[in-house]
């Protein structure tokens, strides 16, 4: 492996580890900090990539096109959708069994597929690359690095920052902070903590219908794909700690890192090289790189 290989290489590993981490951290805030086993998490993001794909001619038509403007579209209807969904079903899981959480958010799963499957078919669509972005910056003299790759990397380095600013320096961060820890004494300060974790919720699906939104030029739309990325999302959450900002981040990058490397190195067991990490970390710490807060 060359100089400039290993350097592109490292480029792939940081934007699929920002982008893992995107999906993630929405998890982190539903999982870590409102105690509810979201299955269905992996659907919000997939529901994300076909409004990229499905809001895109509907935008051309009534706002003049553009994908930046069906981001921002996309994006309102996401937190919508997670107010609703918060308000609808959510808000009867915070005490119930983890049981009840994992068949109901499952059931969803079901619905959102079947929904997506009536709407949009079963065909695998693509995503067009916008014309700002479609470029590619010069490496070497034969190798050149996709510009809206370096795009999505900017996106979530943004929005990282956007959430350790919310969380460590606003009184909303505080609140959120101060709900997942002791919710009763929350109420009891007059807090409305059904509002609070209506928020939350509807960030978290936000967060995850932007990461399907900016991914799906690069990685397609196709039924099922919020599956996989479901999975490896719990392996984020649990190896950063589980309601840890900091350690999605963290845990985002070294599997970014070692599924890329993996891949071109050890093709044949790359596959089980993630979740190695997740057990050789898990046996070092037990509750993960960091603890919640």
């Amino acid at each position: 492996m060359d100089l400039t290989t290993f350097f592109i290489q490292c480029l792939n590993a940081l934007q699929y580890g920002l982008l893992l981490f995107l999906v993630a951290s929405g998890l982190t805030l539903i999982f870590g900090i409102m105690g509810v086993i979201n299955l269905a998490h992996g659907s919000f993001y997939m529901i994300g990539a076909y409004m990229a794909y499905g809001l895109a001619p509907l935008v051309g038509a009534s706002l003049g096109g553009g994908f930046f403007i069906t981001l921002l579209v996309g994006l309102v209807l996401s937190v919508l959708l997670g107010y609703a969904l918060e308000w609808v079903f959510f808000s009867y899981l915070y005490e119930r069994e983890h049981l009840q959480q994992v068949l109901m958010t499952y059931g969803l799963i079901l619905v959102f597929e079947e929904l997506r499957s009536i709407l949009v078919g079963d065909d695998v669509h693509g995503v067009e690359i916008p014309a700002l972005l479609a470029g590619s910056l010069p490496l070497s003299d034969v190798m050149t690095y996709p510009v809206y790759r370096l795009f999505i990397s900017g996106v979530c380095l943004a929005l990282a920052l956007g959430m350790y600013w919310v969380f460590t320096r606003t009184r909303l961060g505080m609140r959120i902070r101060a709900g997942s820890s002791n919710r009763e004494m929350v109420q009891s300060l007059g807090i409305d903590i059904k509002l609070l974790y209506r928020v939350v919720f509807a960030a978290g699906v936000a967060i995850a219908a932007l990461a399907g939104m900016v991914a799906a030029p690069i990685s397609s739309v196709y039924p099922g794909m919020g599956n996989s990325v479901l999975i490896i999302c719990f392996v984020v959450v649990v190896i950063g700690g589980i309601g840890s900002i900091r350690g999605a981040l963290l845990a985002a990058l070294l599997i970014g890192v070692v599924d890329t490397f993996g891949k071109v190195l050890l093709p044949q067991a790359s596959g089980v090289l993630v979740y190695v990490l997740m057990a050789l970390i898990l046996l070092w710490k037990p509750d993960g790189l960091f603890k919640a807060g």
